[in-house]
């Protein structure tokens, strides 16, 4: 059973708001767990609204499997033919099962009756965005599909562009992050940038300034779980809205991380070239309204298009 010890810096933080950040999941993960009876503070189950003291010893309890019948979400297909298809799924959605959360609907039920791959847990999948990750995501409907597009994403050959949005003020305006990632010795569910950890590159350039905020667009050369999370807080700019990797506390209204996947690249089994596109969903545009722009990134349109001229964050 997880247990975790407050220390000064939790003193008066919400106890589902601190134990999302330590556990790696959502408030809402939480609040479930505590109403099930699976959290407690001190020996006694605990209410998520719980303001925490230092030394306060949090305890959180196997969660049963549960046996409920799951309903397959219903996902907007932005593409499809006979080997795959591509969805938008939207924040809030967990692509496979995992952490020891009971049934709850995911990617992976939506995927499961579209695809010929029989894998209990991941039907067709072969990548994965974060459950507060929106954006465009590929299933296989084939098994030769699936062995294909793992293929190529083992040798790079797709290209995903996502938008985030940054703490603070980046610089400089278009570099290159090369930091190894692995697991965070402390936190076992969470990742950090340690030695010996698995290579990860990720590429950005700056789309617009804003006050005490940067909007980027990042394109991750590699694929490492909570890669561009862990590299942009690694570098002191960590995902708006991430109570993980950055502060305990959404800005800007938000209820997720600000990161979207907004496009995708790649040569489809039959061998055509498929480029797509997917639009900021409409909460992210809104915490957007809500700042107001100082500035763009040196050329906009063309900037980070190559590495010339680009900087290094080694």
């Amino acid at each position: 059973m997880p247990t975790f010890v407050a220390n000064a810096a939790a003193s008066g933080l919400r106890l589902d708001v601190w134990l999302a950040s330590r556990l790696g999941l959502s408030r809402s993960q939480i609040q479930k767990l505590a109403k099930e009876g699976l959290v407690e503070v001190n020996g006694k189950l605990a209410k998520t609204n719980h303001l925490l003291l230092p030394d306060d010893r949090v305890v959180v309890s196997e969660r049963a499997a549960s046996t409920a019948e799951v309903v397959p979400p219903e996902l907007p297909i932005v593409y499809e033919d006979a080997d795959i298809l591509v969805v938008d799924k939207p924040a809030g959605l967990a692509v496979h099962l995992g952490n020891g959360m009971d049934a709850e609907p995911t990617v992976a039920d939506f995927a499961r009756p579209r695809t010929e791959d029989t894998d209990a847990e991941r039907p067709g999948i072969v990548h994965r965005l974060d459950r507060e990750t929106s954006g465009l995501l590929v299933i296989a409907k084939t098994l030769a599909a699936k062995d294909y597009l793992q293929r190529i994403w083992k040798e790079h050959g797709v290209q995903k562009t996502y938008l985030l949005l940054a703490v603070g003020r980046v610089e400089p305006e278009a570099a290159v992050i090369n930091l190894l990632i692995g697991r965070d010795p402390g936190r076992p569910l969470r990742r950090a940038v340690v030695p010996g950890g698995k290579p990860a590159v990720t590429r950005y350039r700056t789309l617009a300034v804003y006050p005490d905020y940067t909007l980027i667009e990042a394109k991750p050369e590699s694929g490492r779980t909570h890669q561009l999370r862990v590299h942009f807080a690694a570098v002191g700019h960590p995902v708006a809205g991430d109570i993980v990797y950055g502060p305990l506390t959404r800005p800007l209204g938000l209820k997720r991380q600000f990161l979207h996947a907004a496009k995708l690249e790649l040569t489809l089994p039959s061998g055509r070239h498929l480029t797509l596109e997917s639009p900021l969903p409409p909460e992210l545009e809104a915490a957007l309204s809500k700042l107001a722009p100082e500035g763009a990134g040196s050329d906009p349109e063309g900037a980070g298009s190559g590495s010339e001229g680009a900087g290094s964050i080694l």
